[in-house]
């Protein structure tokens, strides 16, 4: 089967039939940026309860393709669609080495500080924002640069945790999972007992009444044991594949194929796969443009915008 690293590069590598959307993929789209809705009502979630949830994911902070200006210009975008809560959901780090510059944690995450919502910005870390990281992947444990970043611009980062909120008079639990990707098996690190560090039933256990939760996992295969005591799972790493043809996307990070390549789905619970905004590997997309998405939930019918 066809890795996502050769299927990237097989598209970057097309010669003249394939010319102009290769410029296209690397030139133009990369650089766009949507938003895309989602109106959703799992069972679980209580019908006259409206809450909307900006989300933000798989930055891979990095000039010249993902700047500091082009950071700010998603912080302004998204804070203008007055969401009631704002999640970060990984992959802030670059994730490829065609760049210019590594931007540091402390310069990305002080833009990001700029998030506002009334119920606060809240956020997970992705995979590479560990791999990312030299000195924990050796030493197998701590807290990654990101994170320290993160918190030291005012946002809180949940690995296994839970927080209750409220709106109006309405609980929710917002749930955040340990990555499931931390540590790179690479010889030349510490070897670690497990890849992940995630905890589902620890972080479920932190769930202390029946108010509906919100879980927010980076890579989204864990939907697949999540109990129907979640409403909404909302996950990133994918980007779509960063090539979606047709509604299809021929290679994709994850073990279940195209079930969480993007968008909206069902299992136990409603779950939500962002394309992301920025790129891996190479900084090329193509029928996946850069995306905020915003959910509100309780709404009467699904849709995209």
């Amino acid at each position: 089967m066809i890795s996502r690293r050769h299927f990237l590069r097989f598209i970057a590598g097309l010669g003249a039939f394939g010319a102009s959307t290769t410029a296209y993929g690397f030139g133009v789209e990369p650089a766009r940026l949507r938003v895309t809705r989602y109106n959703i009502a799992p069972p679980q979630w209580p019908a006259d309860f409206n809450l909307k949830i900006a989300v933000i994911t798989d930055l891979h902070a990095c000039d010249p393709w993902m700047s500091l200006d082009r950071i700010q210009g998603i912080v302004d975008r998204t804070n203008r669609l007055k969401a009631d809560v704002i999640v970060l959901l990984g992959d802030y780090v670059a994730g490829h080495r065609q760049v210019t510059r590594f931007i540091p944690a402390d310069e990305w995450a002080a833009v990001l500080g700029g998030l506002k919502a009334p119920l606060g910005v809240h956020a997970i870390l992705g995979n590479h924002d560990w791999w990312d990281d030299k000195t924990i992947q050796r030493a197998g444990e701590g807290h990654t640069v990101a994170r320290r970043a993160l918190e030291a611009a005012g946002i809180p980062v949940y690995e296994n945790d839970a927080q209750r909120l409220t709106k109006d008079g309405h609980p929710f639990w917002l749930a955040g999972l340990g990555d499931q990707l931390a540590y790179l098996p690479a010889r030349r690190f510490r070897p670690v007992s497990r890849i992940g560090v995630d905890d589902l039933s620890a972080t479920l256990a932190k769930v202390k009444d029946d108010a509906p939760v919100i879980l927010l996992a980076h890579e989204p295969d864990v939907a697949m044991r999540v109990p129907a005591r979640v409403a909404l799972q909302l996950s990133g790493h994918t980007h779509g594949g960063q090539v979606r043809l047709f509604g299809w996307s021929p290679v994709v990070p994850t073990r279940y194929g195209g079930k969480f390549a993007y968008g909206h789905s069902r299992e136990k619970c409603d779950v939500i796969v962002s394309g992301g905004l920025g790129c891996s590997i190479l900084p090329f997309r193509l029928g996946v443009p850069p995306e905020i998405v915003l959910v509100t939930l309780g709404g009467s019918a699904p849709g995209t915008a």
